[in-house]
C-alpha cells in the first residue's frame, strides 16, 4: 500500500471524527442469516464505565463501514472483530474508536458485529462467528471498487476472543463456512491480533471463550480444530501480534505459540510483548503506543 503517514501522537489525541466520513451500518446478509434459528431480536446495548460500551445477544449480524476522506485513502482496509469472550462485544473501545484511528491514516475500516454463540439462535453455534467474519471479508472484497480499496489489501484485526475469530479467518479460509462453491477469496491479506485468544487447549487456552464457542462438552477433535496455532500453514497471512506478558486473563503463550507456528512455516510475522499491562490494555500500554507499532508494521509489510 502507499506508505501510511508517519505515526504522530498528536494526531491520535485530536478529535478523530473530523476526518472520518461515511459511517454506515449494513446487515451482513441480504436475506436469511445462514445457520440461524428464527426468533425475536433480543440484542442488548449497555454502557460500561470500564470499556465504554457492550453489545450482547447478537442474532442479526452487521457491518459498520468507516471510510476515510478520499484524498487521504491509501486503498488498504481492515476488518475489525471486537473482543468479549464470545459472550459480548466491546463495540466502541475495540471497534469504532479503532476504526476512526485507521481513517485518520487513510485506511478504510469495517467493524463486524458478529453473532454470539447460542444454541437457541444457531443450528451450530461453533461456526456462527466465523461465518460472519467470512461474510464480512466477502462483502468488502466484492465491493472494493465502491469502497475505494484494493481487493488484495484487506486485512482482519481482532481483540481477545475477536483475535481468535480473526485468527480463525486467517487459518480456516480454505473451508467455506458460507457460500459453498463461491469464487470470492475469503483469505485475509494480513492479520493484526491484539492480546488474542488463539489456543483452546487446557493449559494456555481461554476456557471461557472455548466454552462459549464450542460448548462445555466439546470433543478433543473440535478443540484441536479451533486451536489456531495448530492450523497455521505456509498460506497463512502475514501477522502482527501484540500482548502483555502480565496478562492473567489470556496468557501471552497464545501469541507466542502462534508466532512460533508462523516462523516454522515461513510466514512473515511480528510479535511485541509488553512487560506489564492488563488484558485489554486498559491502563498500559497506551493506545498511541501499541497502535503506533501496528502502523509501523503495516508501513513495512503491507
Amino acid at each position: 500500500m502507499p506508505k501510511v503517514k508517519s505515526f504522530c501522537l498528536t494526531a491520535f489525541i485530536s478529535f478523530l471524527s473530523l476526518e472520518s466520513i461515511a459511517q454506515t451500518h449494513i446487515n451482513l446478509y441480504p436475506g436469511t442469516v445462514p445457520n440461524s434459528i428464527s426468533g425475536p431480536d433480543q440484542e442488548v446495548h449497555a454502557a460500561n464505565t470500564l470499556v465504554d460500551s457492550l453489545t450482547s445477544k447478537v442474532s442479526i449480524p452487521g457491518l459498520t463501514i468507516f471510510l476515510p476522506a478520499k484524498e487521504k485513502a491509501t486503498g488498504t482496509a481492515v476488518i475489525i472483530c471486537p473482543g468479549g469472550g464470545y459472550g459480548t462485544l466491546l463495540t466502541k473501545r475495540e471497534g469504532s474508536d479503532v476504526a476512526r484511528a485507521f481513517n485518520k491514516l487513510g485506511i478504510a475500516a469495517f467493524v463486524v458485529k458478529y453473532r454470539l454463540p447460542d444454541p437457541k439462535i444457531m443450528k451450530d453455534q461453533s461456526i456462527g462467528p466465523i461465518q460472519d467474519a467470512q461474510q464480512a471479508i466477502k462483502i468488502v472484497r466484492e465491493r472494493a471498487t465502491e469502497f475505494g480499496i484494493d481487493p488484495t489489501k484487506i486485512g482482519i484485526m481482532g481483540f481477545s476472543a475477536g483475535g481468535h475469530l480473526a485468527s480463525t479467518a486467517g487459518t480456516h479460509f480454505e473451508t467455506r463456512y458460507i457460500d459453498e462453491g463461491g469464487k470470492t477469496s475469503l483469505r485475509p491479506d494480513f492479520m493484526i491480533l491484539i492480546n488474542p485468544v488463539v489456543s483452546f487447549n487446557d493449559t494456555t487456552g481461554h476456557i471461557g471463550s472455548r466454552d462459549n464457542l464450542l460448548g462445555k462438552n466439546a470433543g478433543a477433535e473440535k478443540i484441536r480444530l479451533f486451536s489456531n496455532e495448530l492450523q497455521v500453514t505456509k498460506a497463512t497471512p502475514p501477522t502482527f501480534l501484540v500482548h502483555s506478558g502480565a496478562d492473567v486473563v489470556v496468557p501471552v503463550a497464545n501469541s507466542i505459540e502462534f508466532y512460533k507456528a508462523l516462523n516454522k512455516n515461513g510466514v512473515p510475522g511480528a510479535l511485541h510483548i509488553y512487560s506489564k499491562g492488563e488484558h485489554g490494555f486498559l491502563t498500559y500500554p497506551t493506545f498511541e503506543e501499541w497502535f503506533g507499532r501496528v502502523v509501523e508494521w503495516m508501513n513495512t509489510f503491507i
